[in-house]
């Protein structure tokens, strides 16, 4: 099939007209307002299906209480997808204190309201009230880190996969492009889909050589012999995430249903992440938006290139590494020359290109021979709790990159990284770290630098899978070294969190103490946020260390937590009766 690069995915019977379609192979269900950037999973699936040959339609937003919403396109030749978007529903209308959002940059305007709760939930249950025999196939984050059986921290329980609370047929988890090309190919062949690697699918049986993880039944539960068993469910699936050594998962739930899970699919090579981001976006917002102001996400991206995917990092509390895996795979500096190129010609360029990262900026190569095939190892971390011996950190390539993009035209000005670093992988470069820092602090940052060293207390730390407060110290200290001799007044604005499994009120007060005596205290600091897929999560649920199975205390009061957010705020006005109670309550008479 020709594709149409000048014109958007259908998202009504005039754009089926448009393309002198009688119907789509694919309709998409997407709880995000449809951008036609690959920074959007539903253009990035929508493109990535149309390259295939395949005809795909997305219906952006529907009104998940009209079921008439659902068929604007008709009924899809083989299946509708469904997805909750960029982020996960609960965490796109609620905050981590469990208030609603006033904003969401994913929809018209940035208002919020265009979404339900458990978004892939309600989008399934009004496909299949209008079409009740046709296949749907769910992924996305939403999907993807609730697969198995999962604490969900707003309703304070574990909740089954989603995949059987939700009815649909296949379940795509981690990044979807190589299981649904796959998924697609066998439907139109008439061919059944349930061994695709990276899906999970409904079973009445466990195959033979799967792995059983603990029933649902068994984890559901809040005595210690089920929070135990939680923590071991989500083990054997982090010891099962490498694509080279994974073996089949299998989890019982209630009334005999099985949820099994293939191995995952390998990531995308170079050569086919290249291919997926130069496909024919129109890097903008459907017109449809525009009498509402546009959507505020599609701005953020617009002139920001994404150089990699995957992270190493191996933080407890990100659910990257459950998502879109450890290993890292860099983009060609040709294919980011010829995209940055495309950015020069839009009509609203000025010269500037916002970022040019991906989960972890400074991860542009793969930093080991592991990584290199799309392996890594499950039964270790990279950076924790010592840097791994066979981890080569080189900037060097992602400084060629940077070199080649800020010389590619007279059109670009400047290029900024705003992607978060790991400060402690440019530590452990013994080769080109100084000389990235230079360049980076020289000509790829406004003033700013914001980097996460997150905590200052080592217990705290070590639940968080980060190194401990002297990589951040000698940073800080070189950071600030190359600056004044660059005759530059730029600053590191680090990122803490408050409340984090592990942290006591003890571990906060010392942790703003720390803050005062450097000189800095955040305008903004994030409040531990329990989000599925998480190590993080398990601690907070079970009040284990899964690594480890030993206690770990978890502050689950909302006065705790409060307390804690607010001695980051020490000096805040309006924190003064919380800051006052926290320093009594750890015999303090001041921060």
């Amino acid at each position: 099939m020709a594709l149409s690069p000048n014109l958007f995915l259908p998202v009504d019977s005039a754009g089926l007209d448009e393309r002198g379609w009688d119907r789509c192979d694919f309709i998409f269900v997407s709880a995000d307002a449809y951008v036609d950037h690959p920074g959007f999973a539903a253009a990035l699936i929508g493109r990535v299906l149309e390259d295939a040959g395949f005809r795909v339609g997305i219906i952006p937003q529907p009104d998940w209480k009209n079921p008439a919403s659902y068929g604007v396109l008709g009924r899809p030749r083989l299946a509708f997808l469904a997805g909750a978007g960029n982020m996960d529903s609960m965490v796109a209308h609620y905050t981590a204190a469990r208030k609603p959002r006033s904003e969401d940059a994913y929809s018209p305007g940035g208002k919020p309201g265009f979404r339900p709760d458990r978004a892939l939930l309600k989008y399934v249950e009004g496909i299949r009230s209008v079409f009740s025999d046709v296949v749907v196939i769910i992924g996305g984050i939403e999907a993807s880190l609730r697969r198995f059986a999962h604490y969900d921290y707003w309703s304070d329980k574990v909740r089954r996969s989603i995949l059987l609370d939700s009815k649909a047929d296949i379940l795509v988890y981690g990044m979807g492009e190589k299981p649904l090309l796959e998924i697609a190919r066998r439907l139109a062949a008439g061919e059944p889909a349930e061994n695709v690697p990276g899906t999970s699918v409904r079973s009445n049986a466990a195959p033979e050589g799967c792995i059983r993880l603990p029933d649902y039944e068994a984890v559901r539960g809040k005595d210690p012999a089920s929070l135990r068993l939680y923590a071991e469910h989500f083990m054997i699936q982090k010891l099962n995430a490498d694509p080279a050594t994974a073996k089949p998962l299998a989890e019982l739930s209630d009334g005999g249903r099985w949820v099994i899970q293939n191995p995952p699919a390998f990531p995308l090579s170079q050569a086919e992440l290249d291919h997926v981001y130069e496909l024919p976006f129109l890097r903008r917002a459907h017109p449809m938006y525009d009498a509402a102001g546009g959507i505020p996400a599609a701005k953020e991206t617009a002139f920001s290139l994404v150089s990699s995917r995957g992270c190493f990092g191996g933080c407890s509390f990100c659910a990257i590494t459950f998502h879109q895996g450890r290993a890292v795979t860099g983009r060609s500096r040709e294919s980011l020359l010829r995209e940055a190129a495309v950015l020069t010609e839009m009509p609203d360029f000025k010269g500037y290109i916002h970022d040019v990262g991906g989960p972890t900026a400074n991860f542009y190569t793969p930093p080991c021979e592991r990584q290199k095939k799309g392996s890594f190892c499950p039964e270790r971390e990279c950076l924790w709790p010592e840097i791994c011996p066979q981890l080569k950190a080189d900037h060097g390539p992602y400084l060629e990159l940077l070199d080649a993009l800020s010389g590619n035209s007279q059109k670009i000005k400047k290029v900024f990284i705003r992607s978060g670093i790991r400060y402690d992988y440019i530590n452990h470069d013994k080769s080109c770290g100084k000389k990235f820092l230079e360049t980076l602090c020289r000509r790829h940052v406004s003033g700013q630098l914001k980097v996460a060293p997150e905590h200052t207390v080592p217990r705290v730390l070590a639940a968080m899978g980060k190194n401990t407060g002297e990589a951040y110290e000698q940073f800080r200290k070189d950071f600030a070294d190359v600056n004044s001799r660059l005759g530059l007044k730029q600053y590191l604005i680090p990122y803490f969190i408050s409340g984090h499994p592990g942290s006591t009120l003890e571990d906060a007060a010392d942790l703003a103490r720390y803050l005062k005596q450097t000189g800095f205290v955040p305008d903004q600091a994030q409040d531990f946020y329990p989000t599925p897929g998480t190590l993080s999560t398990v601690m907070y649920h079970t009040g284990l260390d899964p690594r480890t199975m030993e206690p770990i205390y978890a502050a689950k009061g909302e006065r705790e937590k409060k307390l804690q957010k607010a001695l980051l705020h020490f000096n805040h006005p309006e924190n003064k009766t919380l800051v006052e109670e926290a320093l009594k309550k750890t015999g303090r008479n001041h921060v």
